[in-house]
């Protein structure tokens, strides 16, 4: 008997069939950043990152231009299991003409249009609110500037209309998730007015909503430069989305340390029809890095499962690290997310559900110890090879960067 046969037995003794939890895995995308294979400034420009962004590490390899960057990320799509999702910035146009971002047109993006259909992948769009001279004073939509402030609009306009194009020409709904750096470096004066021009900015962008179009609002605690104080607060955007029927996206590196959106997305859920994720891995007050199978990760997927929300919750990664393997950074996040999935679709939560409603918690929480240390791994190994993913994937990501990326 093979070890996942044997597995397949011990997860059994707990009520759990492991066969019905990699084909449910099977079926979930994670969508894939693009940001993490050029290091987010390739494409419009080589300058330096603004608007509370930074990228570090200069590790050899970095993808210049659109032919680079599928080519790396046809490279991590192989190493990756079960179902996937393009995440792109409006910054991803692909034309030989001179653009500014408040005319970015929907056929700007028929390349990567081409390229998601070659490869049975959906498609994610986000505005791109930073990196440009018109983010001025660290603001955008919520800026006093009236003439800053149309211009922004006037972009996320435009990308409304790239997502339904994307989701027309896909046949699949696509998200449109919308994040803005503004704020301030030190203790503003004023902290309702900036928020009712954003308000204001919002209502022009959303006038017009597509069904094919999954509409969100990202907010954040902090960013770089903008310590004191962020327009886009958490409390903002949960009301803003309540009063116009979007969803929020639950960044988990951009809330204070204590808090965890693993315990955002029931509630989330008691409310609203989608929720977004932006799964990430917070280090003291960066919240970039490589997403791994920590704990945090390990209950925001067991949220999503034991709540039957896999078709609610739309996961996505966001990180960007430039001081490792682009390629490798991109499979560990991917291949962690769907691990913790896993790890939750293994898990008797109709078992532990009972233990709590009868209040039988010390059975509870011995069943919760126990199941830390079923083989998981062993089931893991059978998903790869189900989805024809070399459990020894680094080995090829490590010939790619000798044979391609290091002679760029």
């Amino acid at each position: 008997m093979n070890r996942y046969e044997e597995s397949k037995k011990i997860y059994a003794e707990y009520g759990v069939d492991t066969e019905a939890a990699l084909n449910k895995l099977a079926g979930i995308p994670i969508s894939i950043h693009c940001c993490q294979g050029d290091d987010i400034a390739v494409f419009e420009s080589n300058a330096a990152l603004t608007g509370g962004i930074q990228v570090t590490g200069n590790y050899p390899g970095k993808a210049a231009g659109p032919e680079q960057l599928m080519q790396d990320f046809d490279v991590a799509l192989a190493c990756m299991p079960g179902k996937k999702r393009i995440n792109l910035h409006a910054i991803y146009a692909i034309t030989d003409e001179k653009i500014d971002r408040d005319n970015i047109k929907p056929e700007y993006f028929d390349k990567w249009i081409e390229y998601a259909k070659e490869r049975n992948l959906g498609i994610d769009f986000n505005p791109t609110f930073f990196s440009h001279p018109m983010v001025k004073g660290g603001l955008t939509l919520s800026s006093p500037d009236k003439e800053v402030r149309d211009f922004w609009i006037r972009h996320g306009i435009t990308c409304n209309e790239t997502a339904h194009y994307i989701a027309q020409k896909l046949g699949c709904k696509v998200l449109y998730n919308l994040w803005i750096p503004d704020g301030l470096k030190d203790v503003p004066a004023d902290r309702l007015t900036p928020r009712l021009r954003l308000k204001d900015s919002l209502d022009q962008i959303f006038a017009k909503k597509y069904d094919d179009v999954i509409y969100a609002v990202e907010s954040k605690v902090f960013g770089i430069g903008v310590e004191s104080y962020t327009v886009g607060s958490n409390e903002f955007y949960l009301n803003y989305a309540a009063q116009n029927g979007i969803c929020c996206l639950l960044d988990n590196g951009h809330y204070h340390p204590t808090e965890v959106v693993s315990d955002k997305i029931p509630s989330m859920l008691a409310f609203n029809d989608y929720v977004a994720l932006h799964v990430t891995r917070g280090v003291r007050w960066d919240s970039d890095h490589v997403v791994l199978l920590e704990d945090e990760i390990r209950e925001i997927a067991k949220e999503i499962v034991r709540n039957d929300a896999t078709e609610r919750v739309l996961i996505g990664l966001d990180y960007f690290d430039a001081s490792i393997n682009r390629i490798s950074a991109w499979v560990v996040g991917q291949q962690a997310m769907s691990k913790a999935l896993l790890n939750a679709l293994l898990t008797p939560a109709a078992k532990m559900k009972e233990l709590q409603d009868s209040g039988n918690f010390t059975a509870l929480m011995v069943l919760n110890e126990e199941t830390k240390t079923l083989p998981l791994g062993d089931v893991w190994n059978e998903y790869l090879s189900r989805c024809g993913v070399d459990a020894k994937w680094f080995d090829r990501v490590l010939a790619y960067e000798n044979e391609v990326q290091l002679k760029r």
